[in-house]
């Protein structure tokens, strides 16, 4: 496909154009109307410096055609150029008074820089639309999210003043749960919060990060286990590597608490490596997998996989979303791929310091 003119380009092949047709019609058209005139009108050409009468016709005839042809090309580039300009400034007034619809037309005449100027603009207003949707979904996500502790906490507390429940130990221990399980999610949202306005900062240092990925294994082995599942760590003890060590225990807590919540029973493999120059760090299930088309999203905040993922407790959509926070802060990346027969694998990369000594190897 040919790339559009330039919007410089044509108007300056347009007024050339015009120059030279103005130009041609002067020259040429006097070299044929005095031809003819002294060919059969001799009489009708002045000897003096007033014109005569034919020559005065043909003089106002060659003005008024020169401002035809001016007028022509004028109304031509203004339509090219100012009808998307008109169409991109109504659509921004709509925007303005909330109309998020609202798309600027674009016409096929129009030329190379406004048209793609529209189109731009199209898209900015596409994005906007999509990013004001996404911020109502999250919204009412939050708010969901947050109503059920709330509430739950609400009716425990009311029924302990009414006197309708007895104090103790297991009922505060419930209360307690309820308002980890709220400050799990306000941390959450925090680090989205602050991974969005680009202040999301890390604490780096150099350590051995296996031992500090078996300490969170040993805090979650009996939980796993009651749930049918067993740790299987492959784990390079000799790799150090420079990160927020704090935030790496977060992103693996929330890898091994969404397969406790959506993985079949089985075996759960923790993998720590690295390849020239990279950390990689995964955990691995035995099914039932995910689907190729969604894996890409299930980083998102508040997606949830539900057909082909069992969900036996809830979760506030919000773990692999900081895990991917996490790992932008540390420049890397969070994957999710096939892995074994049916299973999953969810792999968290990023740049580690070279290392003397630990040779690389392929992942």
């Amino acid at each position: 496909m040919k790339p559009a003119a330039g919007l410089r380009r044509q108007i300056i092949q347009s007024l050339a154009l015009m120059a030279l047709g103005i130009i041609f019609l002067s020259v040429f058209g006097s070299y044929v109307f005095y031809a003819f005139a002294m060919a059969y009108l001799p009489d009708s050409i002045s000897e003096t410096w007033m014109p005569s009468k034919a020559e005065l016709i043909w003089i106002v005839s060659t003005i008024i055609a020169a401002l035809v042809m001016a007028l022509f090309v004028a109304v031509r580039l203004s339509r090219r150029i100012l009808t998307p300009l008109n169409s991109v400034a109504e659509s921004l007034r709509e925007i303005a008074q909330g109309k998020l619809d609202a798309r600027a037309s674009v016409d096929r005449h129009a030329l190379g820089e406004t048209a793609q100027l529209v189109r731009d603009f199209n898209a900015m207003a596409e994005r906007l639309q999509t990013i004001t949707r996404e911020r109502e979904f999250r919204n009412a996500a939050i708010a969901h999210e947050l109503r059920t502790p709330v509430t739950i906490l609400r009716g425990r507390l009311q029924g302990l003043a009414e006197g309708v429940f007895t104090p103790g130990n297991e009922l505060f221990q419930g209360l307690l749960r309820q308002v980890e399980g709220l400050n799990r999610l306000i941390d959450d949202l925090r680090v989205l919060s602050l991974n969005d306005s680009g202040h999301l900062e890390l604490q780096q240092t150099e350590v051995r990060l296996a031992g500090e990925i078996q300490t969170v294994m040993d805090i979650f082995t009996p939980h796993l286990q009651a749930k049918g599942f067993t740790l299987n760590p492959e784990l390079d003890g000799s790799l150090q590597v420079r990160c927020d060590v704090v935030r790496i225990r977060q992103a693996l807590m929330a890898l091994l608490e969404n397969a406790g919540q959506h993985a079949d029973p089985g075996i759960l493999t923790v993998r720590l490596r690295h390849a020239e120059n990279t950390c990689y760090l995964s955990v691995e299930d035995e099914g039932p997998g995910i689907p190729a088309e969604v894996a890409g999203a299930i980083f998102e905040a508040f997606h949830r996989l539900e057909p082909s993922r069992s969900r036996k407790s809830g979760g506030s959509g919000l773990g692999l979303a900081v895990v991917k926070a996490i790992m932008a802060a540390h420049r890397g990346a969070a994957i999710c791929q096939p892995a074994g027969q049916r299973g999953t694998a969810f792999v968290l990369s990023w740049p580690m310091q070279h290392q003397a000594g630990i040779p690389a190897e392929r992942v």
